[in-house]
């Protein structure tokens, strides 16, 4: 009971003693912005200048602001710049929380927002053909080596993962014994990325990811009238997807070879310029989904890096194998194939 001539309440002392003991003071870190810094510092660590970041930061800022500020929550720009800090280096999510002063937890969340809500402008950023007039999209690929009505050049890439969970598991290991997501491009004559698909196991064939391809569907359908598509070996000849001929003559079909394997070397010098702006996509320990969805959104991200004109990094290098494809080519690709050969490189 408490004494009448004392206003509060008496505390043990010795309970008073071990709560103090066990109260944990709330502190607050200091979490710099991370614009305050050079432009410089920002592409190394981030692969865009400061104006791409507060462009990134007015594009995507509805989809991963917090909806509080209490307990210091991190604002977009901190929140994008965890997502870009991982896509650009690649690093652990711990290494990322130190570089930034947070828990992995919260590294882990704000890198969730980020590539989930670049997803969202898939359609806005990555288009077939393209942004430009088809016309525009011909010529451009035309003038690097003289093949007409090009539409884009197709290739695949593996993007090393985490062995997966489940009876599944053996799906993911490529034809070089690593797991993998294998990963499919389109890109024009400005390496641009205009199609991607991103869902299949790394022991699919990258033929066999086309053929099942919603793109491959209009091709057949005869939506792009006169366009074709470029590829290599591993890929069917068909009467839109054009491919080198295996055993080349003399003459119109070597000129062809040539003029094919310049034109297709876009496919590859944007692959590389992706996989070298950002490194996380040269090994993601995280399970596929995750892997398409990281994936989708590093395309997004070259792909505006590329149309602003921020600064090219220097390009990954792709392993090249020539793989013959198990689909027996379209006697009537050949056809078209001849024909531009003889008509253009005679």
């Amino acid at each position: 009971m408490n004494a009448p001539f004392v206003k509060e309440a008496l505390v043990d002392e010795g309970a008073n003693i071990v709560s103090k003991a066990f109260k944990r003071e709330r502190v607050f870190i200091d979490r710099q912005d991370p614009l305050a810094h050079p432009d410089d510092y920002l592409y190394d660590q981030y692969r865009f200048s400061r104006a791409g970041i507060i462009y990134l930061q007015q594009l995507l800022g509805r989809h991963i602001a917090n909806p509080t500020e209490r307990s210091a929550a991190l604002t977009v720009v901190q929140t994008l710049c965890i997502g870009l800090r991982f896509f650009a280096n690649g690093t652990f999510l711990y290494a990322v929380g130190d570089a930034e002063n947070i828990s992995k937890a919260t590294v882990s969340r704000a890198i969730r927002k980020v590539y989930l809500a670049l997803k969202r402008y898939v359609s806005v950023f990555i288009r077939f053909p393209g942004h430009a007039q088809v016309d525009v999209i011909k010529e451009g690929f035309q003038t690097i080596a003289g093949i007409p009505n090009v539409l884009g050049v197709v290739d695949c890439t593996q993007i090393p993962i985490k062995a997966p969970p489940g009876p599944h598991e053996g799906d993911y290991i490529n034809t070089r014994a690593f797991y993998s997501i294998n990963i499919q491009m389109i890109c024009d004559s400005t390496c641009v990325i205009t199609n991607i698909e991103a869902k299949w196991p790394g022991a699919v064939l990258d033929d066999h990811v086309f053929k099942e391809s919603s793109l491959c569907a209009k091709f057949e359908e005869g939506l792009y009238d006169d366009g074709i598509l470029l590829g290599d070996t591993g890929y069917t000849c068909r009467t839109f997807f054009m491919t080198p001929y295996t055993d080349p003559s003399p003459g119109p079909q070597t000129r062809f070879n040539t003029a094919l394997e310049k034109t297709r070397s876009k496919i590859e010098t944007t692959i590389g310029q992706l996989r070298g702006r950002f490194q996380c996509l040269n090994g993601l320990r995280v399970v596929p989904d995750r892997a398409c969805d990281i994936t989708v959104a590093c395309a997004v991200l070259h792909n505006i890096a590329t149309i602003r004109k921020e600064t090219t990094p220097p390009a990954w290098h792709q392993p090249h194998f020539d793989v013959e494809s198990l689909y027996l080519d379209e006697p009537e690709g050949h056809t078209v194939r001849d024909r531009i050969a003889t008509q253009y490189f005679s």
